[in-house]
């Protein structure tokens, strides 16, 4: 893959960037196996309609700038929008708002909604002397404020991809608590091994890649949807 013309990390180092857009981010991730929401991206507003066909409300639509690194704190993130009159009104308020108007607007992501779930965090980075490293967590207060999450360096075997799993202090909860769905194991076993296994997206692009950030990874009891992805180059 790494020499392909489709590619998406060669396709931006070509261009100059030091990291990857949202929808070339989950390109790279649906080309290691990681399954990602349909999706298309609006130019402005005349794209809307033909954006919308074909795809399932209800859509999020997500603002792309490199400018912006936190959309949701940007005012660029709408969920749960079930028209594309209700989609072409969410790009004209972003385009307005006071954080985003100034801003390089590269286009608009319009993807369907995953499925309710437990969220998760997955990601890497490059260590200057062990090279590669995956990590996974559990998503919202338990990454931001409690800070847990496990890591091992790659490439990691299925065992790895258990015990870390095992290792979170919440694991418990992706067994199901109060009646919610319990989180497929096997779901987020297999993530972690696409992202940081022997053949995964950190070891074969291990010498471009310095972070990369799947938050969050939506998991029900069937399937795991990485429903936001960011990588940084260098």
């Amino acid at each position: 893959m790494n020499t392909t013309t489709n590619n998406p990390v060669a396709a931006a180092k070509r261009a100059g960037r030091n990291a990857l857009d949202e929808s070339a981010g989950k390109q790279l991730l649906a080309a290691h196996g990681v399954k990602v929401p349909q999706s298309r991206v609006a130019k402005g507003v005349a794209d809307v309609d033909a954006v919308m066909n074909g795809l399932q409300a209800p859509v999020v639509v997500k603002v792309m700038s490199p400018d912006i690194l936190h959309k949701s704190d940007a005012g660029g993130v709408k969920i749960n929008l079930r028209s594309a009159a209700e989609v072409k009104s969410a790009i004209e308020g972003m385009l307005n708002a006071p954080k985003i108007k100034g801003a390089r607007i590269e286009g608009f992501l319009v993807e369907e909604m995953a499925p309710a779930g437990h969220e998760l965090v997955i990601g890497g980075l490059r260590d200057p002397q062990f090279g590669p490293l995956v990590m996974v967590g559990l998503g919202g207060i338990f990454v931001e404020i409690l800070k847990d999450v496990s890591f091992r360096l790659c490439p990691i075997t299925r065992i790895d991809a258990e015990e870390m799993i095992t290792e979170l202090k919440g694991a418990a909860i992706l067994k199901g608590a109060r009646g919610t769905k319990p989180a497929s194991m096997d779901a987020i076993i297999d993530v972690l091994l696409k992202v940081g296994g022997d053949n995964g997206l950190l070891m074969q692009h291990a010498a471009d890649i310095s972070e990369a950030d799947i938050n969050p990874l939506i998991v029900s009891d069937t399937t795991a949807v990485a429903v936001d992805a960011r990588f940084i180059l260098g």
